[in-house]
């Protein structure tokens, strides 16, 4: 491996810009590398640096490959930067995460012009009021804020009522017990979680979030107090217009070819 690999990016800079100022000359010695590596690598950073020269490298072309070395290394954390962890449980010291709730208010708070929201289960009650109360909140104030939710509306087992009065029921329970604000949500379902027989139904079960087309958390937490504050939960929220729109783009397929459906009053 390559001693280059391990040095930081602002060492790759520098030594880049002494080579090509001519403050640094090959080949190089201890003594004049050592303002730019300080650190134990020293000793096989200079054999590198003067083995490329013996071999025929020009100087400038070694600095215009270290610099290229920087600019990969810069464009790579950048990549890291716009995925991050996101937890809901017990704490692991030394562990880069953030917390569901946390994040999922972030997302709320800053939404602009959409939000899609996918669970299997939401909250109701006081806790589903503190739940969706900051994006309530958001809407009431932006008219011109979308919301577009997709939620599973269920059959109990051995349940007989008609999926009409369930949906019907659930759109009562959403509007009464869940949602805290003023203007309502877009709300869809898949007509399928109410189908009788066991060989045909299915049930919504993905878990996301996506605000403005830019960024969006995939998590396997459902919108419940105990998902985003209590249980062990993972997810990955992504900065990606790329990820963030082709999300969104598989849901409104799937309203415009009546997979999923809105529930009548919201």
């Amino acid at each position: 491996m390559s001693p280059f690999l391990k040095l930081s990016r602002p060492a790759l800079l520098n030594i880049a810009e002494a080579l090509a100022t001519g403050r640094l000359s090959l080949p190089a010695s201890a003594v004049a590398l050592y303002r730019y590596v300080v650190d134990d690598s020293l000793p096989s950073v200079m054999a590198e640096l003067n083995q490329l020269y013996h071999q025929g490298m020009a100087i400038d072309h070694i600095a215009y490959m270290l610099r290229l070395m920087a600019a990969e290394r810069a464009q790579s954390q950048a990549q890291q930067d716009q995925v991050g962890l996101v937890w809901t449980g017990p704490e692991v010291p030394g562990t880069e995460s953030r917390d569901t709730g946390i994040v999922v208010r972030e997302l709320f708070s800053s939404a602009q012009s959409s939000v899609l929201i996918s669970s299997f289960s939401v909250d109701q009650g006081p806790k589903g009021h503190a739940l969706f109360r900051p994006l309530a909140e958001r809407m009431d104030a932006n008219p011109d804020l979308q919301v577009r939710m997709f939620l599973n509306v269920k059959r109990k087992y051995q349940d007989t009522t008609p999926a009409s009065v369930l949906v019907r029921k659930f759109a009562e329970t959403f509007r009464n017990h869940v949602w805290p604000g003023q203007r309502l949500p877009e709300v869809f379902h898949d007509p399928r979680t109410m189908l009788m027989s066991a060989d045909s139904n299915a049930c919504l079960h993905a878990k996301c979030v996506v605000v403005d087309e830019a960024r969006c958390l995939i998590t396997s937490a459902n919108f419940s107090e105990a998902a985003h504050e209590r249980n062990i939960e993972a997810g990955v929220l992504m900065t990606d217009k790329i990820i963030a729109r082709a999300i969104r783009s598989q849901y409104e397929m799937l309203v415009d070819q009546g997979d999923l459906m809105r529930v009548p009053g919201l």
